[in-house]
């Protein structure tokens, strides 16, 4: 299960025609067996049409190569992916989610880059929570091509009417703040913050914020869940707590999309939201621009800092059976470079860059609602790298376990309990 539900929103643009060397969709002709031609899978709504431009040139200027870059539309697109890897002559690279790699590591469809991976990095340090996911069992099985992550988004004229003029840097700054909101707009149908208790990524930055984890694998290589840990009820108990108390009862059974948040605060009837981007916002409400202001979600248990936050966005993998693997290594090479980090994925499109060298050399060309993003992205967890966790994301079962917490149906114990037996089951059942 792809775990970028944030890609179209935060790009808000989708790739039509690129260049006369771009198709669309997945029958175009596969790679040729030639060492001069590339063919390159990317996903609709991923990179804009100037970045993809932007990459090929670079890779066609260093390689003297050429690459056919095909537009995957979303639609069964693991089904596709599964079904091209396992061709004799498939596209030689692919655009993956980042927690998506294992899927497709575990049936041999990917190349490992293990041996490669110093010279891809170039020195830099990649995001764990880019990186992590697609290492599995010690291998490297892609490179990462840009991130998304979430940052709290709040509404400066509601903020200032309840007499706050700075954004918090403490969690208990943050809900000094919010209980002064409550106070200002007493309205049954306002919210301090818009928090919905089915909203996983946000949910899991307090159980990382207080040390626990999802699940850990032992020397065998079974993965046990790890959510009945005394660490993960901690942060699992605050979230239920901060929840509780600052968003409406009505949102803890609920995702971000049922009712829609972002038009929540957009219409002003909610100050505060976690959210991976403004653009959707501002689509509902142009007249916000200059009064969204955002910061990284303060840490519970470390004064000053902010919470560990998931990050979702692509990778790039290179087809196990691909004729061209020297040229597919340098388009990842390419892809992630400084230089076409620096000008394409967050000059032009505005996503997290994938390296932590890039994150504070990036802010200053982005605009100031884009800065509390890159701060958030500097700590960040990776989820469990393997091809079970596709399972936990596609059943749901994730967003029901944080459901269950905060509405009461089951204690945090309990649904952790619950959790873990299934987390035992889905990680391990395609090892």
């Amino acid at each position: 299960m792809r775990s970028r539900s944030l890609a179209a929103a935060a790009c808000g643009l989708s790739i039509a025609l690129l260049t006369a060397a771009c198709g669309s969709g997945g029958n175009a002709a596969p790679a040729s067996a030639s060492s001069k031609s590339l063919t390159v899978w990317l996903m609709d709504g991923d990179l804009t049409a100037d970045s993809v431009k932007a990459v090929n040139a670079a890779f066609e200027q260093a390689t003297g190569a050429k690459v056919t870059v095909q537009i995957q539309e979303w639609a069964d697109i693991n089904a596709r992916i599964s079904t091209a890897l396992a061709q004799d002559n498939p596209p030689d690279v692919i655009d993956l989610g980042n927690t998506d790699v294992p899927l497709f590591a575990a049936n041999g469809g990917l190349a490992d880059l293990t041996a490669d991976r110093a010279d891809l990095t170039a020195g830099q340090q990649w995001l764990p929570g880019l990186v992590d996911p697609a290492t599995v069992d010690g291998k490297l099985y892609a490179a990462p091509l840009f991130a998304g992550n979430r940052a709290v988004v709040y509404n400066k004229a509601l903020w200032a009417k309840a007499g706050i003029t700075a954004p918090p840097t403490t969690f208990a700054e943050f809900t000094q703040d919010l209980d002064a909101l409550k106070a200002s707009n007493p309205a049954p149908n306002f919210s301090a913050i818009y928090l919905p208790g089915q909203y996983w990524f946000a949910a899991l930055q307090f159980i990382w914020d207080a040390g626990g984890q999802l699940a850990t694998k032992d020397g065998s290589g079974k993965w046990t869940g790890q959510l009945e840990s005394a660490a993960a009820q901690r942060g699992l108990t605050a979230w239920k707590d901060f929840q509780n108390a600052y968003s409406p009862a009505a949102s803890r059974n609920v995702d971000i999309k049922n009712p829609d948040q972002d038009a929540m605060f957009a219409q002003g009837s909610a100050a505060t939201v976690v959210d991976s981007t403004v653009n959707t916002i501002l689509k509902d409400n142009p007249g916000m621009k200059d009064q969204i202001g955002t910061f990284a979600f303060p840490s519970v248990t470390q004064p000053g800092h902010s919470q560990p936050v998931f990050l979702g966005g692509s990778d790039l993998a290179v087809a196990a059976k691909s004729r061209n693997r020297q040229l597919a290594l340098a388009y990842l090479k390419t892809a992630a470079s400084p230089a076409i980090q620096t000008s394409a994925v967050v000059g032009t499109d505005h996503w997290t860059p994938v390296s932590t060298q890039l994150l504070d050399s990036a802010v200053s060309q982005l605009p100031p609602t884009s800065a509390a993003f890159l701060q958030a992205a500097h700590s960040s967890v990776g989820t469990p790298a393997t091809a079970g966790w596709a399972t936990v994301e596609s059943d749901l079962s994730i967003n029901q376990f944080f459901a269950d917490v905060a509405t009461g149906r089951k204690t945090p114990a309990q649904a952790a309990k619950d959790f873990d037996a299934h987390l035992d089951h889905a990680l391990n059942a395609a090892s």
